[in-house]
């Protein structure tokens, strides 16, 4: 079969990359791709566009069997839905469904409703009316672009001067545009961060294995906010009795939520959790993997991914209840540009990658790169995912930081503490 995967960045190359090594698949598109994905897959400037018209009638044309949507954006602008309208199937929730991340105040509803653990909150549009009970309150909260930021509309504010100046941030400022129409302010969660990923049919839900993502971007959980700076699997803070009393607690009264409200969800559900002395509490939903969690989930699937996704679109992943896993551990580290997640340069020529590709375990998944004159370029924030599979969790994160010592480019930034809260509990 011909399959067509959306998107550019390392979650996207990562998709590919286990995608290519099902025996159902013939060829493989991507949509718009990036360096390392036209290595595997034919990459096509078609539009992105709300409408997808374009798009939809190419996939008809090039007998696409199945399309995989990487990124939130066209998940949110009712991508799946143009292709169902067509007759033909795409992997990933439809536009109400994606609701659930496209709108935090919408999750936080399903959430409340449902009696699903988390944070206190509330939803503004007005800048001063938010100002005043940030003052009257004077606890840390965290204050949240309601709409799709690239994982960067979550600002801390422990004092009521960085609360007040995130609101200003975002609803004044418009720093995230749109997306910052409207702000949720949240009571700050005490705990250790922790990502579960299950995939769905709207009924059945798959567990993926547990992994733990590190937003902040620099060493020691400091620094701003960004779409992530590397992730590991497994998550030892994700015990066998918090992984059933999550898939009990949070995923199946949101799936069955989801469905009382009449938008069934399917495709892959990523649950953002804080695990507080409290218990588990959800920070937020994603609708596709999380990037760069995909990064270490994958490379740890021995089953075929394809089938599953076509189960997921057909409601039979009932059949699938128990995939089968590579044994050990996996780590990520991403290199990005200097500045990010603020001003970057791009441009600047990669060096080494063949040499990290040979290390042991290593493989690297390009993010925002691309190709001119046959030398490879930095054409983003995150660049590259730098991932390892090994025996273990401390030897994979060895192994992924040999690797991305043998990559350079101008400028790089690379936390150097992926995986230190797991390591720190050996």
């Amino acid at each position: 079969m011909n399959i067509l995967v959306i998107g550019q960045g390392g979650r996207e190359h990562t998709l590919v990359w286990k995608i290519a090594q099902s025996p159902l698949v013939e060829k493989i598109y991507c949509v718009p791709g990036n360096a390392g994905i036209a290595e595997i897959a034919e990459c096509l400037a078609l539009p992105l566009d709300n409408k997808f018209a374009e798009l939809v009638t190419w996939a008809e044309s090039a007998r696409i069997a199945l399309t995989v949507v990487g990124p939130e954006v066209p998940l949110a602008a009712g991508i799946v839905d143009a292709f169902r309208a067509r007759g033909l199937k795409a992997f990933g929730p439809d536009k109400r469904a994606a609701q659930l991340e496209a709108s935090k105040d919408f999750a936080k509803q399903l959430l409340i409703k449902n009696g699903i653990p988390t944070a206190a909150y509330r939803t503004y549009v007005d800048a001063a009316q938010a100002i005043a009970d940030i003052k009257a309150r004077n606890v840390p909260v965290f204050v949240k672009a309601n709409g799709l930021a690239a994982g960067k509309g979550v600002i801390p504010g422990r004092t009521v001067a960085e609360a007040t100046q995130a609101v200003k941030t975002i609803l004044v400022d418009k720093a995230f545009g749109a997306a910052g129409d409207s702000v949720v302010i949240e009571e700050e969660l005490i705990g250790e961060e922790a990502s579960f990923t299950v995939l769905t049919d709207g009924h059945t839900c798959v567990p993926f294995v547990s992994s733990q993502d590190h937003k902040m971007s620099h060493d020691g959980d400091t620094g701003k906010n960004t779409g992530g700076m590397g992730a590991y699997s497994p998550a030892p803070v994700i015990t066998p009795e918090l992984h059933a009393y999550v898939m009990e607690r949070v995923v199946y009264p949101t799936i069955n939520g989801m469905a009382a409200i009449g938008c069934p969800f399917k495709g892959v559900l990523y649950v953002g959790l804080m695990i507080t002395d409290a218990g588990p509490k959800v920070l937020e939903f994603n609708c596709r993997f999380g990037d760069p969690e995909a990064q270490v989930l994958l490379p740890r699937l021995k089953s075929d991914l394809v089938p599953m996704l076509i189960a997921c679109i057909d409601g039979t992943l009932n059949r699938y209840a128990e995939p089968e896993w590579h044994a050990g551990a996996a780590a990520c580290v991403v290199m990005a540009s200097g500045g990010y997640p603020d001003l970057y340069e791009t441009g600047e020529v990669i060096h080494g990658l063949l040499e990290a590709a040979a290390i042991e375990g290593v493989t690297v998944f390009h993010a925002g790169t691309k190709r001119d004159n046959g030398q490879v370029l930095t054409d983003g924030g995150r660049v590259l995912g730098v991932t390892a599979v090994a025996e273990g969790l401390e030897s994979a994160i060895q192994q992924a930081y040999r690797g991305v010592s043998a990559i350079n480019f101008a400028d790089a930034h690379v936390r150097s503490d992926i995986g230190y809260r797991a390591l720190g509990r050996n």
